[in-house]
């Protein structure tokens, strides 16, 4: 994908893959590049690193991505790439607590799932678009000591 002038979406952009995303994206000439993250000091900070623009948004709530996704296409413009690229650990097995297999599913599946949900119709009214899902190896394979990671990184595989 040609990614100059495009206006492109990436959350989890405070820190690790999220923020190197968002580096390469304002190098390769993106149009717009929007910095997504509930980390509103670290969103600020990639955003100020290379010219984007930072929003603080928790990908664990529905209503959050989708008023995002709203504003980013009323504000900046269409969106070519939306990047789930937000996505969190949860230590243990089938004895991890209900709230935390919760948490991680919503975080690592359901924000992919919502994220699709708003953009799609979207994209296929005006023509196109790019949904980009940030998997793991562990959605091929398995992550031992984290049951609830590589279950929700399968889930992420077969749902991309």
């Amino acid at each position: 994908m040609e990614l100059k002038d495009k206006i492109i979406v990436v959350t989890g952009a405070a820190s690790g893959i999220g923020k190197a995303m968002c580096i390469r994206y304002a190098a390769e000439g993106a149009k717009a590049v929007i910095c997504v993250d509930r980390d509103t000091a670290g969103a600020e900070a990639t955003a100020a690193e290379m010219g984007g623009t930072a929003m603080t948004v928790d990908v664990a709530h529905e209503d959050q991505i989708v008023t995002m996704i709203k504003t980013v296409e009323n504000d900046i413009g269409p969106i070519d790439l939306f990047c789930s690229n937000a996505g969190i650990s949860v230590a243990g097995g089938v004895e991890a607590p209900n709230d935390e297999w919760q948490r991680i599913w919503d975080i690592n599946v359901m924000s992919h799932v919502w994220a699709a949900r708003a953009l799609v119709p979207l994209m296929t009214a005006r023509g196109g678009g790019y949904l980009l899902n940030t998997s793991s190896a562990a959605g091929l394979l398995n992550q031992v000591g984290s049951a609830p990671y590589g279950v929700t990184k399968h889930a992420a595989v077969g749902l991309a």
